[in-house]
């Protein structure tokens, strides 16, 4: 699942992304860079991913 990520300007911006992503159950975070970031989960734990990143104040949706 590739994830589409507005408000990441910094590798500071890119820690606070992966370590959220890292507490989701289920997922597994393959590359998180400025702008997107990319996980392996299934559809079950799509929205937590999305709500993971939009918690810490980035804005997230899922990308093609």
């Amino acid at each position: 699942m590739k994830v589409a990520i507005e408000g990441m300007h910094c590798q500071g911006c890119v820690q606070r992304v992966r370590k959220a992503l890292e507490k989701v159950e289920g997922v597994s975070v393959n590359d998180v860079q400025v702008g997107s970031a990319e996980v392996t989960t299934d559809a079950s734990h799509e929205g937590a991913v999305i709500e993971a990143v939009t918690k810490i104040g980035f804005e997230a949706r899922k990308s093609e």
